[in-house]
């Protein structure tokens, strides 16, 4: 991602980071004051959205630093870092709404919904599902992977805030008040959901996998007719940090240059037609006929 990619989503989540903590506050507020747990929890998940975006905005700064002797490859993981942390996050706020909420099934309490309380759910609903929509769709032009990582986490959020609007409209008819510990557990599943969808992307890069499908690639070094052969093909990254290498196999009389000027034209066209972020390293053997 270039330098002004990172201004852009860094903008984003600054922006983000307001709206979730406005909503995290309307929630934790009306909640403790209606005394319901569901609807508390659902604003410590909100919190932990803007905490998130936080620890975005200090994952994006460190990642746009530009490449230095001690980091020839550049500081790029410092966002993929950052997500782990958010996932680490979510899974140790999930224990703790689980924990709550055993306890709230020993001494349930009757919630005190009002109409205002219901209508603030309602809005901060919105707010989410609006946040999560644009959140998603900028992470996805700017092949952002912490915007992406952060939407997923607000989309969790917008499911739990309509489980705690029913459960608030069940008691309100009448159901019993043992279903808003209930609906925390609930909401507790859809926080450890939303750590795993974090915590798998992010280990993946971690640990190296392909990013690219070799199919993918030997299908383009199809339009190179001066390609034998190609093997070993790998790929690592994330989806704006790809690299990729492979040996291929050429006539033993193609020249340097030629050799030089062929690796710069896989590399446009992988970039072209795979991923515009791709750095490729291309590895050249001699072929010769059995």
């Amino acid at each position: 991602m270039r330098n002004t990619n990172y201004k852009k989503v860094n903008q984003v989540l600054w922006g983000i980071l307001f709206a979730n903590l406005g909503v995290a506050l309307l929630k934790i507020t009306i909640g403790t004051s209606i005394k319901s747990a569901s609807m508390t929890a659902d604003g410590f998940h909100s919190i932990s959205d803007g905490t998130s975006n936080i620890v975005g905005i200090i994952g994006i700064l460190l990642a746009s630093k530009p490449v230095d002797k001690e980091h020839p490859y550049g500081h790029n993981k410092f966002e993929v870092i950052s997500g782990l942390f958010i996932g680490g996050m979510l899974l140790f706020l999930s224990f703790k709404i689980i924990i709550e909420s055993f306890l709230r099934f020993k001494t349930p309490v009757v919630p005190n919904i009002t109409m205002t309380s219901l209508i603030v759910l309602v809005i901060t609903l919105l707010i989410n599902i609006l946040v999560c929509t644009y959140e998603h769709r900028i992470g996805k032009k700017l092949n952002s992977y912490i915007l992406v990582s952060d939407s997923l986490h607000t989309k969790s959020d917008v499911f739990v805030s309509i489980g705690v609007l029913m459960t608030l409209v069940g008691v309100k008819l009448g159901l019993p008040a043992i279903i808003d510990p209930v609906a925390s557990l609930v909401v507790a599943g859809f926080i450890l959901h939303a750590s795993y969808e974090i915590f798998k992307p992010t280990i993946d890069v971690l640990v190296d996998k392909a990013i690219i499908d070799e199919d993918d690639i030997k299908e383009v070094l199809k339009e190179f007719e001066i390609i034998k052969s190609v093997h070993k093909i790998r790929s690592r990254g994330s989806e704006n940090n790809v690299y990729i290498d492979m040996h291929i196999m050429l006539d033993p009389n193609v020249t340097v240059e030629g050799s030089h000027m062929l690796n710069h034209d896989i590399e446009n066209l992988i970039r072209e037609k795979i991923n515009k972020s791709a750095q490729v390293i291309v590895h050249i053997e001699p072929y010769y006929k059995e």
